[in-house]
């Protein structure tokens, strides 16, 4: 299963909802489809795609628990209820600092990503609306929206197609909780040799998108997902070929065989929540001075990365913690 949110970014941030197939997720400023950089629209494509989203008769609407992203409270619910045992006796999840995580208001999540199949993504949605009560939005890369089955998956367990303009209504106009990974596909494609080196948070688009929306940055450091599904290395051709960000071939395959290809290592992993990144700026301004938000962004990456080595050197054991 990514935003980067000032104009014209190449940056890909990964962010998925559920069981993420490929870290594919996009900086909300890289826009794929015009259609999806308005959420009434995207909304109105989607329903004309997927006749679940169509109310029966004009006063359906009101009876289906859908909302105009396409999230549905039900399926969370059953997703709640299948991931939980792998969230607990799994990968016995450990949060420190939830309380840091506001109970009602906009807020945008960050974290670092890793993993082939990146375990962090799930974890984090999942262990937020199962603690807090409270819906996380992920922003992800239009990729997923044109999945047969999948995409229709993945809204309902709460992905939105990454757009500036998505972001900025989840976070300013509705005060949602969106989830991004500013290091994007660079992040899981990462080999096991390079685990926890956290790539660059491209040129700080998600930085501006907070200002803009007068919401703070919380940052996540996650630990345990990088050894959930270590990749030895990539096949380039093959990614190309399969139009993929990348092809890994993981330790899980070798020692799982195809099973391997989706079952991760049962590694412990532990989460800290750190302190709430604030920006003392006006919010809905017409531009942002690209040097605060280049060196607001490199000053949470920094701090991010501090973060995970401490937790590293804390850890005691891969498997335990």
């Amino acid at each position: 299963g990514c935003l980067s949110l000032a104009s014209g970014s190449d940056d890909v941030v990964t962010m998925v909802g559920v069981g993420d197939h490929m870290p594919a997720v996009a900086d909300p400023e890289r826009s794929v489809d015009p259609a999806a950089d308005n959420g009434h629209r995207a909304h109105d494509a989607a329903a004309h795609a997927d006749p679940e989203l169509k109310p029966a008769h004009p006063d359906a609407a009101r009876f289906s628990d859908v909302d105009e992203w396409g999230r549905s409270e039900r399926m969370r619910r059953l997703a709640r209820q299948l991931y939980d045992p792998v969230y607990r006796s799994w990968f016995r999840v450990e949060w420190e600092g939830l309380e840091k995580i506001p109970t009602d208001g906009g807020a945008l999540l960050i974290a670092n990503h890793a993993g082939a199949i990146p375990q962090d993504a799930p974890v984090i949605m999942h262990g937020i609306e199962s603690e807090l009560g409270r819906p996380v939005y992920g922003m992800a890369d239009y990729f997923f929206r044109t999945v047969p089955v999948v995409g229709t998956l993945w809204s309902r367990a709460g992905g939105v197609v990454a757009s500036p303009q998505n972001a900025y209504r989840l976070l300013r106009e509705q005060g949602q909780l969106a989830l991004v990974f500013p290091e994007g596909s660079r992040g899981p494609s990462k080999r096991f040799d390079e685990r926890y080196q956290l790539r660059r948070f491209g040129r700080g688009g998600f930085v501006e998108i907070a200002m803009r929306a007068g919401v703070p940055i919380i940052p996540i450091a996650v630990i345990g997902s990088e050894e959930a599904m270590p990749i030895l290395f990539r096949i380039p051709a093959l990614g190309r070929l399969l139009r993929l960000p990348y092809f890994p071939v993981t330790a899980n395959m070798v020692v799982m065989g195809p099973l391997g290809i989706l079952v991760p290592f049962p590694a412990k992993l532990r989460l800290r929540v750190m302190d709430p990144v604030k920006f003392d700026v006006p919010p809905d301004l017409g531009r942002y001075s690209r040097s605060k938000v280049m060196e607001a962004a490199e000053s949470i990456r920094a701090d991010l990365q501090q973060t995970v080595y401490d937790l590293l050197s804390e850890r005691r054991s891969v498997w335990f913690g």
